[in-house]
């Protein structure tokens, strides 16, 4: 077909041509404007006021692989206690589904023994006496509820409000919306203490949204980043002059093509070369004096939840904008008695230490700390044998109601939300759905989950799908 000429003399061909190197131009004229910034970054990760004003600047989030026993920790259950190893009635099973449990259902008291703490008179479990102590700072939601009862899709659902994958992350969603306060670290960084949990890395996943949102990965032994340090024989000047080549290279064909992405390749391959002077610093944990190491129970250089709790600090402090740590192994089908123990020492410690250490530093004022998991333990004995009894007993996954709680950045400490059935099978007062968590979660980062959108596909996409509702009884 014979290509139509404009009155103007101009191609259509040509014009496209032009456009993509006027577009190539603004792209390549922003990433030179961010490197005359010694502060924030410019482009993508700018530094974006909020939506209104907010209570916190920035968000720690724990994440309890596998799910632990809200039972055994948080949601003390007198009733379920007395009647424990007793028969379920058939009442509290009706429309349930549950995991793996099946046959002879039991109820499954908690071996450990709970008190109040604080003034506020948080109820504790023994396997948390350090959290205890910091009883009057945490707000707990007890009503917690999702949609999905296996571990991946309950894991994507909670950080990503959607089962599958594909869809962005809730640390992506906070980096698109409010940008990076640090041009020299990644704008939202993830650590791991075991292994990665059942979704894998599409928890820390950009999804649709441009590639400079998705997490970045720290590791716990060599060096945090991979790629970090110059191959042997390698100088950091012939390291720059590979990014001075490859940076070229990009220019041309961003300025040939106008695609923003390659625009996103040029400013991440700049800010890997500064990452090769701001993180091994950032990482080098024996810079922390002594006491501070054993109130966190840290070992520089011996990979843990609690040296990933005072690097979290360190990162914050440095202007990263989200920060999240996940530790494995809290899944007790079986060996609940032994394996919960263990686990919350693993944690409990470095995680109030993080607390008391934000609040000391006047940080803990607009620093949000989320704790939580996918879902919770079911109040059955999972481990019936033939004759009625169990043998080293654990809890299957429930997904209809288990406890997160909050601390620090707007949040009311001390305060206890919602309230479970006297089983703890289900909410009675003040349900909380997982939309409604990343909702409060956005809300105190001073972005609207409705407002907070993105265009993919022809939709308007959110964290929160078509749902969400601040849980504002929990706001300071």
């Amino acid at each position: 077909m014979r290509e139509l000429q404009p009155t103007c003399g101009v191609s259509r061909r040509h014009f496209l041509q032009r456009g993509g190197l006027n577009l190539g131009a603004v792209a390549l004229a922003t990433l030179l404007r961010e490197d005359t910034c010694s502060a924030a970054p410019a482009g993508a990760l700018a530094d974006r006021p909020p939506m209104f004003r907010p209570r916190a600047k920035r968000v720690i989030y724990l994440h309890m692989i596998g799910a632990p026993s809200q039972l055994d920790l948080f949601d003390h259950k007198p009733e379920l206690n007395r009647r424990d190893g007793q028969e379920c009635p058939e009442s509290l099973l009706k429309g349930r589904r549950f995991a793996f449990i099946g046959g002879k259902m039991n109820l499954s008291g908690s071996p450990f023994s709970f008190a109040r703490h604080g003034q506020s008179g948080q109820e504790m479990s023994e396997l948390l006496p350090h959290l205890a102590t910091v009883a009057d700072e945490i707000a707990l939601l007890k009503t917690v509820h999702t949609e999905e009862i296996n571990h991946a899709p309950a894991q994507m659902f909670l950080h990503t409000g959607f089962g599958r994958g594909g869809r962005p992350s809730l640390g992506s969603w906070v980096t698109y919306g409010l940008g990076s306060e640090n041009r020299d670290l990644p704008a939202y960084v993830v650590m791991l203490s075991g292994p990665l949990g059942g979704a894998g890395t599409s928890l820390w996943q950009n999804g649709f949204l441009p590639s400079v949102h998705q997490g970045i990965q720290f590791r716990s032994s060599g060096d945090p980043v991979l790629f970090l340090s110059n191959p042997a024989g390698n100088t950091p000047a012939d390291r720059r002059r590979v990014y001075d080549a490859v940076r070229r290279l990009n220019e041309q064909h961003l300025a040939d093509v106008g695609d923003p992405e390659i625009a996103t390749r040029i400013s991440q391959y700049e800010m890997a070369a500064r990452m090769q002077t701001s993180v091994p610093e950032l990482a080098d944990l024996s810079r922390e004096p002594r006491g501070l190491l054993d109130l966190y129970g840290a070992t520089p250089g011996a990979p843990s939840f609690a040296n990933n709790c005072l690097l979290a600090r360190r990162l914050i402090e440095r202007g990263v904008r989200v920060v999240e740590l996940y530790d494995a192994d809290w899944d007790h089908h079986a060996s609940l008695k032994t394996s919960l123990p263990k686990k919350c020492r693993d944690i409990d410690q470095a995680m109030t230490a993080l607390i008391l250490d934000l609040k000391q530093r006047s940080l803990l004022d607009d620093t949000l700390i989320v704790w939580g998991s996918e879902f919770g333990r079911t109040p059955l004995q999972q481990g019936i044998n033939g004759d009625g009894k169990a043998t080293n007993p654990g809890r299957d996954h429930h997904k209809d109601a288990y406890t997160l709680w909050m601390a620090g950045g707007g949040v009311k400490g001390g305060v206890t939300h919602g309230r479970t059935d006297d089983f703890g099978f289900s909410p009675v007062e003040h349900p909380v759905h997982v939309h409604d968590v990343n909702a409060t979660i956005l809300h105190l980062l001073g972005l609207d989950h409705e407002r907070l959108t993105f265009k993919y596909q022809g939709r308007e996409f959110r964290l929160t799908d078509v749902h969400g509702e601040v849980v504002r009884p929990i706001l300071a």
